[in-house]
């Protein structure tokens, strides 16, 4: 059974460039346009991986975080932040809320999915 990842962005094409590289590798990708979207969807369905922005309009990358956190099932699910912020402080912000890892955009497709394998197999 292929590894569901949940990929948060209010970029279309950052989305759409995510997901086909997942697919791309065998996963499945659901994808949410904001962190309130991100949220409902995560509760909707157990995912793998979530893969999150920081600067999303509604709810941010690290409320996201902080939110999925506080649900029992997401305990321990790794959480990736996909940004274009590569500050130490907000990576160190990232970290406190549960972040699992920090990517910055651009990415290189081959680079996300050696992550991504590297977390969830």
């Amino acid at each position: 059974m292929a590894k569901k990842v949940l990929t948060v962005d209010d970029s279309t094409s950052i989305r759409q460039m995510v997901a086909f590289t997942l697919k791309s590798a065998g996963y499945e990708v659901v994808e949410a346009a904001d962190g309130n979207a991100g949220v409902a969807q995560a509760k909707n369905q157990q995912v793998d991986l979530i893969l999150t922005d920081q600067n999303m309009p509604g709810m941010d990358g690290l409320t996201l975080i902080r939110t999925v956190r506080a649900l029992p099932q997401y305990k321990s699910t790794p959480i990736l932040m996909l940004t274009t912020e590569s500050s130490d402080a907000m990576k160190q912000s990232g970290r406190a809320v549960g972040a699992t890892g920090w990517l910055v955009k651009p990415f290189d497709p081959q680079k996300l999915l050696e992550v991504v394998r590297k977390v969830i197999g």
